[in-house]
């Protein structure tokens, strides 16, 4: 679990506001054209038939199955997980997810659901979706989502602070939420990329995210009008790939929203493979932030297996 201190390599840069600003504002600027060409390209790799299977899997592993409306009830979040544990009833060959994702006072109703299983429980926190609370709520979200047993936290970073340039404010909130998830909650930050505006905040956000401990960093919220793309995926897998270059840390990706067809996430699959490489095609180093994507992934996995596809009642509607 990594601890509230920056890499060692780094340390300096967090040492001040202006060290901060300087690090951000001195990496590489992003050629916008260049990235959305090469993620449209890497989008349009076909891969064969047994390894759409291993990729459907796999897939599958990595989704983040997801509910986060107001009117959640313990009732709907126990059948999101037992759907989570076992998404087809009639295959126990399909494999589990790898969590699912709640809002804080859900927690106890998902861990009774996927209780036994190696399915995690996600909660949101920081004031979902818009992060707009003091510390002292934010923090007091983290805690109640950790102590009712929540492995995993997705917490929002302050957009607000950052397009204003208060770089180190963001940066000393994120370690706070580090350190109030303790040892037993990895931590996702999650940036809301659709409302960063310009393709090197997601490049500086993802640095400064990394920088303050974040286990993984995350596209979206999937409550804004564009959440995960093919091209700040990618932009991200980047950041990961060159952090764990200069400080031998791993830090995981999750896209989230957006993301609905096995066509799709296969897609990002290839992203994942091409640019930071095998290491993070794994569910602890990536996952799929969705509700609807399992129900396509399961519709494609039986399609390849019997050539047809079953009727509309084969999965569950979300």
């Amino acid at each position: 679990m990594p601890t509230t201190e920056p890499p060692f390599a780094l340390a300096d840069v967090t040492a001040s506001d202006s060290t901060l600003r300087r690090f951000l504002h001195g990496l590489p600027g992003v050629d916008p054209v260049g990235l959305e060409t090469r993620a449209a390209s890497l989008g349009t790799r076909s891969i064969k038939t047994t390894a759409k299977a291993y990729a459907l899997d796999l897939a599958i592993s990595m989704v983040d199955l997801t509910t986060l409306e107001g009117a959640d009830t313990p009732g709907k979040v126990r059948a999101l997980g037992a759907k989570a544990v076992g998404p087809d009833p009639t295959d126990r060959t399909a494999p589990s997810t790898a969590a699912v994702c709640v809002y804080p006072d859900m927690v106890p109703a998902a861990k009774e659901a996927v209780a036994g299983s190696g399915v995690k429980v996600a909660s949101v926190a920081t004031a979902f979706p818009a992060g707009r609370a003091s510390l002292a709520v934010k923090l007091a979200d983290v805690r109640e989502a950790v102590a009712a047993g929540a492995d995993e936290v997705d917490m929002v970073i302050d957009r607000g602070a950052f397009l204003a340039g208060r770089y180190s404010k963001v940066y000393e909130e994120i370690t706070a939420v580090r350190e109030a998830c303790g040892t037993s909650a990895r931590l996702k930050v999650i940036f809301e990329t659709g409302e960063l505006s310009t393709y090197d905040n997601i490049r500086r956000a993802s640095w400064l995210g990394m920088l303050a401990g974040a286990d993984f960093i995350k596209t979206s919220t999937g409550k804004v009008a564009v959440n995960a793309t093919p091209a700040n995926t990618l932009l991200m897998l980047e950041a990961v790939r060159d952090f764990r270059a200069q400080t031998g840390v791993q830090v995981g990706v999750k896209p989230a929203g957006g993301i609905r067809t096995a066509k799709d996430a296969i897609k990002f699959l290839v992203l994942v493979n091409e640019t930071a490489g095998g290491d993070w095609l794994d569910n602890h180093w990536f996952r799929f932030g969705a509700s609807s994507l399992l129900n396509d992934l399961l519709m494609q996995r039986q399609k390849l297996a019997t050539g047809r596809y079953s009727g509309p009642d084969y999965v569950t509607v979300d």
